[in-house]
């Protein structure tokens, strides 16, 4: 998940795609993990899923 958070630090935009190839995890794996954090209060979407971005929530 550390991964995700810091690859959403660098690019907010980032798909589900790109950072399945960043972190090494399935498509499935990144959107389970977004899902975890987002339940966590860790990220929040901003704008509608497309073409908005993540914010990491320290």
């Amino acid at each position: 998940m550390e991964k995700i958070l810091e690859a959403i630090k660098i690019d907010p935009t980032i798909t589900y795609e790109e950072q399945s190839k960043v972190t090494g995890v399935s498509t499935r794996g990144v959107e389970w993990n977004f899902t975890k954090l987002k339940a966590q209060g860790k990220i929040k979407r901003i704008v509608p899923d497309k073409g908005g971005h993540w914010e990491v929530i320290d």
